[in-house]
Protein backbone atom coordinates (compact mmCIF):
# COMPACT_ATOMS: atom_id res chain seq x y z
CA UNK A 1 0.00 0.00 0.00
CA UNK A 2 1.14 3.59 -0.51
CA UNK A 3 0.03 6.88 0.40
CA UNK A 4 1.14 10.30 -0.13
CA UNK A 5 3.08 12.31 2.39
CA UNK A 6 5.87 15.08 2.38
CA UNK A 7 7.36 13.38 5.10
CA UNK A 8 11.15 12.13 5.34
CA UNK A 9 12.67 8.90 7.04
CA UNK A 10 14.46 10.10 10.51
CA UNK A 11 16.92 7.36 9.88
CA UNK A 12 18.07 8.03 6.07
CA UNK A 13 16.50 11.23 5.01
CA UNK A 14 14.82 9.00 1.96
CA UNK A 15 10.89 10.21 1.01
CA UNK A 16 8.07 7.95 2.84
CA UNK A 17 6.00 6.42 0.81
CA UNK A 18 4.67 2.94 2.05
CA UNK A 19 2.12 2.34 5.07
CA UNK A 20 2.57 0.08 7.37
CA UNK A 21 -0.29 0.41 9.66
CA UNK A 22 -3.19 3.42 9.42
CA UNK A 23 -5.18 3.27 12.84
CA UNK A 24 -7.21 6.19 12.19
CA UNK A 25 -6.97 9.29 14.14
CA UNK A 26 -6.75 9.46 17.56
CA UNK A 27 -5.77 11.53 21.23
CA UNK A 28 -2.60 11.36 22.67
CA UNK A 29 -2.65 8.06 24.73
CA UNK A 30 -1.53 9.59 27.99
CA UNK A 31 -3.48 12.49 27.95
CA UNK A 32 -5.95 11.46 30.71
CA UNK A 33 -8.74 13.85 30.85
CA UNK A 34 -10.82 15.21 33.74
CA UNK A 35 -14.64 15.60 34.54
CA UNK A 36 -14.21 18.93 33.30
CA UNK A 37 -11.85 18.77 30.07
CA UNK A 38 -14.86 15.67 28.96
CA UNK A 39 -16.66 19.12 28.20
CA UNK A 40 -13.93 20.51 26.05
CA UNK A 41 -12.82 19.48 22.59
CA UNK A 42 -10.41 16.91 22.57
CA UNK A 43 -7.73 16.96 20.02
CA UNK A 44 -7.20 13.92 17.55
CA UNK A 45 -4.54 13.23 15.75
CA UNK A 46 -3.53 10.73 12.80
CA UNK A 47 -1.59 7.89 13.43
CA UNK A 48 -0.82 6.78 10.23
CA UNK A 49 3.05 4.53 10.05
CA UNK A 50 5.31 4.23 7.31
CA UNK A 51 7.96 2.14 6.41
CA UNK A 52 11.19 3.52 4.70
CA UNK A 53 11.65 1.72 1.63
CA UNK A 54 15.54 2.12 1.70
CA UNK A 55 16.74 1.32 6.03
CA UNK A 56 12.80 -0.24 6.83
CA UNK A 57 12.42 1.97 9.89
CA UNK A 58 8.89 2.49 11.07
CA UNK A 59 7.82 5.34 12.03
CA UNK A 60 4.86 8.08 12.68
CA UNK A 61 5.04 11.73 10.79
CA UNK A 62 5.26 14.17 14.17
CA UNK A 63 1.84 15.39 14.71
CA UNK A 64 2.45 16.33 18.32
CA UNK A 65 5.47 18.41 20.25
CA UNK A 66 7.70 16.58 22.52
CA UNK A 67 6.88 19.14 25.18
CA UNK A 68 3.32 18.40 24.75
CA UNK A 69 3.12 14.26 25.14
CA UNK A 70 6.38 14.58 28.15
CA UNK A 71 6.15 18.17 30.04
CA UNK A 72 3.71 16.47 32.05
CA UNK A 73 3.56 12.73 32.13
CA UNK A 74 0.79 10.07 33.69
CA UNK A 75 3.00 7.15 33.39
CA UNK A 76 5.35 6.05 36.87
CA UNK A 77 7.43 3.16 36.42
CA UNK A 78 7.50 2.29 39.72
CA UNK A 79 3.60 0.49 39.82
CA UNK A 80 4.58 -2.24 37.83
CA UNK A 81 6.19 -4.80 40.01
CA UNK A 82 7.53 -6.52 37.02
CA UNK A 83 9.29 -3.59 35.67
CA UNK A 84 10.89 -2.85 38.71
CA UNK A 85 12.27 -6.52 39.52
CA UNK A 86 13.37 -6.25 35.70
CA UNK A 87 14.95 -3.25 36.88
CA UNK A 88 16.79 -4.58 39.54
CA UNK A 89 18.23 -7.62 37.97
CA UNK A 90 19.50 -5.45 34.93
CA UNK A 91 21.58 -3.48 37.52
CA UNK A 92 23.12 -6.53 39.26
CA UNK A 93 23.93 -7.39 35.56
CA UNK A 94 26.03 -4.72 34.16
CA UNK A 95 27.20 -3.41 37.56
CA UNK A 96 28.69 -6.89 37.86
CA UNK A 97 29.92 -7.31 33.92
CA UNK A 98 31.08 -3.96 33.46
CA UNK A 99 32.58 -3.35 36.96
CA UNK A 100 31.00 -0.47 37.80
CA UNK A 101 32.05 1.22 41.73
CA UNK A 102 32.35 4.18 43.46
CA UNK A 103 34.46 5.86 40.68
CA UNK A 104 31.85 5.29 37.90
CA UNK A 105 29.04 7.19 36.42
CA UNK A 106 25.75 5.73 35.46
CA UNK A 107 23.24 8.52 33.26
CA UNK A 108 19.52 7.63 32.37
CA UNK A 109 18.04 9.26 29.74
CA UNK A 110 14.16 9.43 30.60
CA UNK A 111 15.05 8.27 34.08
CA UNK A 112 11.14 8.57 35.13
CA UNK A 113 10.84 8.26 38.79
CA UNK A 114 14.01 6.59 39.71
CA UNK A 115 12.59 2.80 39.37
CA UNK A 116 16.01 1.76 38.34
CA UNK A 117 18.94 4.39 39.44
CA UNK A 118 17.83 3.27 42.94
CA UNK A 119 19.47 0.61 42.66
CA UNK A 120 22.66 1.47 41.38
CA UNK A 121 22.76 4.30 44.33
CA UNK A 122 22.45 1.48 46.86
CA UNK A 123 25.69 -0.12 45.36
CA UNK A 124 27.48 3.59 46.25
CA UNK A 125 27.75 4.58 42.16
CA UNK A 126 27.49 7.63 41.08
CA UNK A 127 24.06 8.44 39.24
CA UNK A 128 22.11 11.32 37.15
CA UNK A 129 18.71 10.76 35.64
CA UNK A 130 18.11 13.15 32.75
CA UNK A 131 14.06 13.44 32.60
CA UNK A 132 11.79 15.66 30.88
CA UNK A 133 8.41 14.97 32.80
CA UNK A 134 8.60 17.65 35.79
CA UNK A 135 5.92 16.00 38.08
CA UNK A 136 7.65 12.33 37.44
CA UNK A 137 11.28 13.80 38.29
CA UNK A 138 9.71 14.86 41.58
CA UNK A 139 9.27 11.30 42.51
CA UNK A 140 12.42 10.44 41.45
CA UNK A 141 14.63 13.64 43.12
CA UNK A 142 12.62 13.05 46.56
CA UNK A 143 13.90 9.35 46.62
CA UNK A 144 17.27 11.27 46.64
CA UNK A 145 18.40 10.61 43.13
CA UNK A 146 19.65 13.38 41.29
CA UNK A 147 17.56 14.52 38.39
CA UNK A 148 18.03 17.24 35.48
CA UNK A 149 14.57 18.51 34.32
CA UNK A 150 14.72 18.47 30.78
CA UNK A 151 14.85 16.84 27.42
CA UNK A 152 18.31 15.64 26.03
CA UNK A 153 19.69 16.51 22.78
CA UNK A 154 23.78 17.56 21.92
CA UNK A 155 23.51 20.38 23.95
CA UNK A 156 22.36 18.63 27.32
CA UNK A 157 25.35 16.03 26.14
CA UNK A 158 27.80 18.97 25.87
CA UNK A 159 27.24 20.85 28.82
CA UNK A 160 27.55 17.96 30.73
CA UNK A 161 30.77 16.31 29.14
CA UNK A 162 31.76 20.46 29.54
CA UNK A 163 31.70 19.61 33.40
CA UNK A 164 33.30 16.96 33.25
CA UNK A 165 30.61 14.49 33.62
CA UNK A 166 30.61 11.75 31.18
CA UNK A 167 29.40 8.44 31.70
CA UNK A 168 30.59 5.39 32.31
CA UNK A 169 27.13 3.91 31.74
CA UNK A 170 24.35 5.08 29.51
CA UNK A 171 21.14 4.32 30.08
CA UNK A 172 17.86 4.48 27.99
CA UNK A 173 14.86 2.18 28.34
CA UNK A 174 11.85 2.65 26.21
CA UNK A 175 13.09 6.10 25.39
CA UNK A 176 14.67 5.69 21.53
CA UNK A 177 11.22 5.11 20.33
CA UNK A 178 9.76 8.73 21.73
CA UNK A 179 12.33 11.02 20.10
CA UNK A 180 11.83 12.64 17.04
CA UNK A 181 15.47 13.84 16.43
CA UNK A 182 17.15 10.48 16.19
CA UNK A 183 20.36 12.09 14.92
CA UNK A 184 20.65 14.31 17.95
CA UNK A 185 20.05 12.33 20.24
CA UNK A 186 22.73 9.77 19.16
CA UNK A 187 24.94 12.45 18.76
CA UNK A 188 24.42 13.43 22.45
CA UNK A 189 24.74 9.64 23.44
CA UNK A 190 28.43 9.55 21.81
CA UNK A 191 29.45 13.25 23.05
CA UNK A 192 28.45 12.01 26.90
CA UNK A 193 30.04 8.77 26.29
CA UNK A 194 33.14 7.73 28.10
CA UNK A 195 35.85 6.89 25.82
CA UNK A 196 35.72 3.29 27.19
CA UNK A 197 31.63 3.51 28.04
CA UNK A 198 28.78 1.46 27.57
CA UNK A 199 25.43 2.13 26.05
CA UNK A 200 22.44 -0.16 27.14
CA UNK A 201 19.21 0.57 25.32
CA UNK A 202 16.21 -1.37 25.30
CA UNK A 203 13.21 -1.19 23.10
CA UNK A 204 10.47 -3.07 21.53
CA UNK A 205 11.32 -5.00 19.29
CA UNK A 206 9.63 -4.33 15.67
CA UNK A 207 9.98 -8.10 14.78
CA UNK A 208 7.70 -9.22 17.85
CA UNK A 209 5.46 -6.03 17.20
CA UNK A 210 5.00 -7.77 13.97
CA UNK A 211 4.85 -11.58 14.55
CA UNK A 212 2.67 -11.31 17.44
CA UNK A 213 -0.09 -8.48 16.13
CA UNK A 214 1.36 -6.15 19.31
CA UNK A 215 -0.41 -2.96 16.68
CA UNK A 216 -1.62 -1.04 19.87
CA UNK A 217 2.42 -0.60 20.88
CA UNK A 218 1.85 2.40 17.89
CA UNK A 219 0.93 5.69 19.93
CA UNK A 220 1.79 9.17 19.15
CA UNK A 221 4.65 9.14 21.98
CA UNK A 222 6.52 6.20 20.29
CA UNK A 223 7.90 7.99 16.80
CA UNK A 224 9.65 5.09 15.70
CA UNK A 225 9.77 1.17 15.60
CA UNK A 226 13.26 -0.95 15.71
CA UNK A 227 14.65 -3.90 14.52
CA UNK A 228 18.26 -4.98 15.50
CA UNK A 229 19.41 -4.52 11.35
CA UNK A 230 18.29 -0.64 11.81
CA UNK A 231 19.28 0.45 14.64
CA UNK A 232 23.12 -0.91 13.96
CA UNK A 233 23.30 0.69 10.37
CA UNK A 234 22.27 4.38 11.80
CA UNK A 235 24.44 3.53 15.14
CA UNK A 236 27.22 2.94 12.46
CA UNK A 237 26.42 6.11 11.00
CA UNK A 238 27.20 7.98 14.31
CA UNK A 239 30.66 6.39 15.28
CA UNK A 240 28.60 3.80 17.72
CA UNK A 241 28.85 -0.05 17.75
CA UNK A 242 26.52 -2.48 18.77
CA UNK A 243 28.86 -5.47 20.59
CA UNK A 244 26.03 -7.47 22.20
CA UNK A 245 22.20 -7.76 22.05
CA UNK A 246 19.69 -8.96 24.57
CA UNK A 247 16.13 -10.03 24.28
CA UNK A 248 14.05 -9.92 27.13
CA UNK A 249 10.82 -10.32 27.27
CA UNK A 250 9.49 -7.09 28.51
CA UNK A 251 6.41 -4.98 26.73
CA UNK A 252 5.69 -8.37 24.66
CA UNK A 253 9.47 -8.74 23.36
CA UNK A 254 11.91 -6.50 23.32
CA UNK A 255 15.67 -5.56 22.60
CA UNK A 256 18.52 -4.40 24.60
CA UNK A 257 21.89 -3.32 22.71
CA UNK A 258 24.77 -3.14 24.03
CA UNK A 259 27.30 -0.61 22.34
CA UNK A 260 30.37 1.76 22.58
CA UNK A 261 32.76 3.70 20.48
CA UNK A 262 33.40 2.31 17.45
CA UNK A 263 37.44 2.38 18.28
CA UNK A 264 37.23 0.69 20.90
CA UNK A 265 38.56 -2.75 20.54
CA UNK A 266 38.36 -4.01 24.03
CA UNK A 267 34.59 -5.10 23.62
CA UNK A 268 34.65 -7.96 21.18
CA UNK A 269 31.16 -8.81 18.98
CA UNK A 270 29.05 -10.99 20.35
CA UNK A 271 27.61 -13.90 18.09
CA UNK A 272 24.26 -12.91 19.38
CA UNK A 273 24.58 -9.88 16.80
CA UNK A 274 25.09 -11.83 13.64
CA UNK A 275 22.85 -14.71 14.93
CA UNK A 276 19.96 -12.14 15.73
CA UNK A 277 20.36 -10.33 12.26
CA UNK A 278 20.18 -13.62 10.24
CA UNK A 279 16.91 -14.21 12.46
CA UNK A 280 15.37 -10.58 11.35
CA UNK A 281 16.55 -11.33 7.42
CA UNK A 282 14.84 -15.07 7.67
CA UNK A 283 11.57 -13.28 8.93
CA UNK A 284 11.34 -11.15 6.08
CA UNK A 285 12.61 -8.22 7.92
CA UNK A 286 14.64 -6.76 4.96
CA UNK A 287 11.82 -7.04 2.44
CA UNK A 288 9.28 -4.32 1.89
CA UNK A 289 6.57 -6.53 1.24
CA UNK A 290 6.76 -8.40 4.43
CA UNK A 291 5.89 -5.03 5.85
CA UNK A 292 2.79 -4.02 3.60
CA UNK A 293 0.84 -7.23 4.51
CA UNK A 294 0.51 -6.15 8.12
CA UNK A 295 -1.74 -4.26 8.11
CA UNK A 296 -4.85 -6.78 6.94
CA UNK A 297 -3.90 -8.57 10.30
CA UNK A 298 -4.33 -5.83 12.21
CA UNK A 299 -8.07 -5.48 10.99
CA UNK A 300 -8.85 -8.85 11.40
CA UNK A 301 -7.90 -8.65 15.03
CA UNK A 302 -10.04 -5.18 15.45
CA UNK A 303 -12.93 -7.53 13.69
CA UNK A 304 -12.52 -10.34 16.21
CA UNK A 305 -11.97 -8.01 19.67
CA UNK A 306 -15.45 -6.03 18.35
CA UNK A 307 -17.22 -9.55 17.87
CA UNK A 308 -16.44 -10.91 21.40
CA UNK A 309 -17.78 -7.73 23.25
CA UNK A 310 -20.90 -7.55 21.17
CA UNK A 311 -21.66 -10.84 22.35
CA UNK A 312 -20.92 -10.41 25.87
CA UNK A 313 -23.74 -7.29 25.83
CA UNK A 314 -25.72 -9.72 24.35
CA UNK A 315 -25.37 -12.29 26.49
CA UNK A 316 -25.23 -9.49 29.22
CA UNK A 317 -22.19 -10.77 30.21
CA UNK A 318 -20.05 -7.32 31.98
CA UNK A 319 -17.00 -6.23 30.97
CA UNK A 320 -14.36 -4.12 32.20
CA UNK A 321 -10.78 -3.07 31.67
CA UNK A 322 -7.74 -3.46 34.24
CA UNK A 323 -5.14 -0.57 33.46
CA UNK A 324 -5.20 2.46 31.88
CA UNK A 325 -1.75 2.07 29.60
CA UNK A 326 -1.09 4.23 26.13
CA UNK A 327 -1.72 0.96 24.23
CA UNK A 328 -5.38 0.05 25.62
CA UNK A 329 -5.87 3.30 24.60
CA UNK A 330 -4.95 2.96 20.91
CA UNK A 331 -6.67 -0.83 21.13
CA UNK A 332 -9.79 0.90 22.26
CA UNK A 333 -9.86 4.45 19.99
CA UNK A 334 -8.69 2.27 17.05
CA UNK A 335 -11.57 -0.26 17.62
CA UNK A 336 -14.15 2.74 18.45
CA UNK A 337 -15.17 1.18 21.74
CA UNK A 338 -16.42 3.19 24.40
CA UNK A 339 -18.68 3.38 27.66
CA UNK A 340 -21.22 0.88 26.38
CA UNK A 341 -18.88 -2.42 25.66
CA UNK A 342 -16.64 -1.61 28.48
CA UNK A 343 -18.36 -0.02 31.60
CA UNK A 344 -15.02 1.19 33.70
CA UNK A 345 -11.27 0.37 33.92
CA UNK A 346 -8.83 0.45 37.05
CA UNK A 347 -5.29 1.57 37.68
CA UNK A 348 -3.18 0.98 40.76
CA UNK A 349 -1.44 4.48 39.88
CA UNK A 350 -3.39 7.38 41.75
CA UNK A 351 -2.21 9.60 39.41
CA UNK A 352 -4.49 8.32 36.92
CA UNK A 353 -7.51 7.21 39.11
CA UNK A 354 -10.51 9.17 38.63
CA UNK A 355 -9.36 10.64 35.24
CA UNK A 356 -11.14 9.55 31.87
CA UNK A 357 -9.53 7.59 29.06
CA UNK A 358 -8.78 9.81 26.43
CA UNK A 359 -11.08 9.32 23.13
CA UNK A 360 -13.37 6.75 24.44
CA UNK A 361 -14.31 8.58 28.02
CA UNK A 362 -14.32 5.09 29.93
CA UNK A 363 -13.69 6.28 33.77
CA UNK A 364 -10.77 4.71 35.58
CA UNK A 365 -11.32 3.65 39.30
CA UNK A 366 -9.25 1.60 42.17
CA UNK A 367 -8.86 -1.52 41.99
CA UNK A 368 -11.16 -1.76 44.50
CA UNK A 369 -14.01 -1.57 42.25
CA UNK A 370 -13.62 -4.55 40.71
CA UNK A 371 -14.90 -6.31 44.17
CA UNK A 372 -17.56 -3.66 44.25
CA UNK A 373 -19.00 -4.93 41.39
CA UNK A 374 -17.77 -8.14 40.15
CA UNK A 375 -17.68 -8.00 36.15
CA UNK A 376 -18.06 -11.15 34.38
CA UNK A 377 -14.69 -10.25 32.37
CA UNK A 378 -11.87 -8.41 33.42
CA UNK A 379 -9.96 -7.14 30.01
CA UNK A 380 -6.22 -6.64 30.38
CA UNK A 381 -4.79 -3.81 28.60
CA UNK A 382 -1.42 -3.75 29.75
CA UNK A 383 -1.10 -7.80 27.99
CA UNK A 384 2.76 -6.97 28.66
CA UNK A 385 2.10 -7.35 32.49
CA UNK A 386 -0.84 -10.36 32.54
CA UNK A 387 1.23 -12.83 34.74
CA UNK A 388 1.43 -10.12 37.17
CA UNK A 389 -2.08 -9.07 36.92
CA UNK A 390 -3.65 -12.36 36.89
CA UNK A 391 -1.74 -13.07 40.06
CA UNK A 392 -3.27 -9.74 41.91
CA UNK A 393 -6.75 -10.34 40.82
CA UNK A 394 -7.33 -14.26 41.12
CA UNK A 395 -10.27 -13.41 43.48
CA UNK A 396 -12.22 -13.04 40.77
CA UNK A 397 -12.47 -16.42 40.43
CA UNK A 398 -14.98 -16.56 43.25
CA UNK A 399 -17.79 -15.35 41.03
CA UNK A 400 -16.78 -17.63 37.85
CA UNK A 401 -14.91 -14.03 36.55
CA UNK A 402 -12.48 -14.80 33.53
CA UNK A 403 -9.52 -12.53 32.36
CA UNK A 404 -9.58 -11.80 28.79
CA UNK A 405 -6.69 -10.99 26.61
CA UNK A 406 -6.69 -8.80 23.38
CA UNK A 407 -3.60 -9.19 21.78
CA UNK A 408 -2.44 -11.16 19.27
CA UNK A 409 -6.34 -11.91 19.21
CA UNK A 410 -8.86 -12.00 21.93
CA UNK A 411 -8.25 -14.79 24.56
CA UNK A 412 -10.86 -15.83 27.26
CA UNK A 413 -8.86 -17.42 30.05
CA UNK A 414 -11.52 -20.62 31.50
CA UNK A 415 -9.54 -21.18 34.64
Amino acid sequence: MTSVTTASCRCCGANLFHTFVDLGRSPLANSYLTAEQLQQTEPFYPLHTYVCGDCFLVQLESVAKPEDIFSDYAYFSSYSDTWVEHARVYADAVTERFGLNGQSRVIEIASNDGYLLQFFVKKGVAVLGIEPAANVAQAAIEKGIPTLVQFFNTDTARELAGDGKRADLIIGNNVLAHVPDLNGFVRGMKILLHDKGVITLEFPHLMRLMEENQFDTIYHEHFSYFSLGTIRQYFKRHGLEIFDVDEPPTHGGSLRVYAGHESDVSKPSSRRVDELLAREEKAGLTKLKYYLAFGERVKETKRKFIDFLIAARENRKSVVGYGAPAKGNTLLNYCGVGKDLIHYTVDRSPYKQGHFLPGTHIPIFSPDRIKETRPDFLLILPWNLQNEIMDQMKFIRQWNGRFVVPIPEVRVYEK
